[in-house]
């Protein structure tokens, strides 16, 4: 499981921003963050975390009105503890999907306020056999959520179910030529090899076919949120001095001394340092847009 986020000052900044950026837009139906009242005939939907509500909205279009709980960079899913409006909004919500794989175990106290709503768990559906359960990052699960959405979607709203269906096959077009486009990466970079600050990006990675070399006890310390042995920080530091590796994957979301001081000795040797995080990033809405941003960034560091 991922270890207790640490935030940093440059996080907290991003955190201004978007409430700067609320402040003058207000809230709005449909939008990530938006709990306010939508248009009659809306299906209300709550997700766990903006990255879901983007699905939902990909896939709802202006027939759903998503409330995400996280919506913001600086929120972590495992500390986050429920509020009233949260409770209220599951309780008249139609539709909850969660990530699951114990990623946001606080969504279960919402689950269980939120009557006879339909329920999603996106770890489920995607079903990869594997413990990460960062399962935004695994495309073809994705696209299963994506499906499963459409389909109670249509069962809550039957006149607007060839919509939704519409609307899933158009976005899984998207994730499908992204999974594509990662599948030519690794074929033109065979054998490429990376180290990670924390196994977020574990399924992208694998789609591209790109080692993670980071020593186990280096990832295990990170996902128990204990100290990384100094032999696992030393090997760790080794790769990159001798660059064995062809970047660096950092989650942004999670800044201590150890991930500050080995993205700057990557970026000294001249390792690519791919950014990627956990949630949508401050001013983005549209899962493809930021996906398709941190695939592009991969690239830029295998060049």
């Amino acid at each position: 499981m991922s270890s207790r986020l640490t935030r940093s000052v440059l996080v907290a900044a991003s955190t201004l921003t978007v409430l700067a950026v609320a402040a003058c837009s207000g809230g709005a139906s449909g939008s990530d963050g938006g709990g306010q009242p939508g248009s009659a005939g809306k299906i209300k939907v709550v997700a766990s975390t903006d990255v879901w509500g983007s699905v939902v909205n990909a896939v709802g279009g202006d027939k759903v009105e998503v409330k995400s709980i996280i919506h913001d960079p600086s929120a972590d899913p495992h500390s986050y503890e429920t509020t009233a409006d949260d409770a209220l909004a599951a309780k008249d919500a139609k539709l909850l999907l969660s990530n699951g794989g114990g990623y946001d175990e606080f969504f279960g106290k919402l689950t269980g306020q939120a009557g006879d709503a339909k329920k999603l768990v996106a770890y489920d559906i995607a079903a990869t056999g594997d413990e990460n359960e960062h399962v935004w990052y695994d495309l073809p699960g994705v696209d299963k959520v994506a499906d499963q959405v459409a389909a109670r979607l249509g069962e809550i709203q039957p006149a607007s179910k060839q919509l939704f269906a519409d609307n899933a096959t158009a976005f899984k077009a998207k994730v499908d030529a992204l999974e594509k486009r990662l599948g030519e990466l690794g074929a033109s970079h065979p054998g490429t090899k990376v180290v990670v600050t924390e196994p977020v990006a574990h399924y992208l990675l694998a789609s591209a076919k790109i080692t993670d070399s980071t020593p186990k006890a280096f990832s295990d310390a990170v996902e128990n949120d204990t100290d990384v042995p100094a032999d696992a920080v030393n090997a760790y530091k080794q790769l990159i001095a001798t660059k064995q590796v062809k970047a660096l994957v950092n989650n942004a979301q999670t800044v201590t001394p150890l991930t500050q001081d080995v993205v700057g000795q990557a970026k000294a040797a001249g390792i690519g340092v791919v950014d990627v995080t956990e949630t949508l990033p401050a001013g983005v809405t549209d899962y493809i847009v930021w996906m398709t941003g941190e695939v592009d960034e991969l690239a830029g560091a295998l060049k």
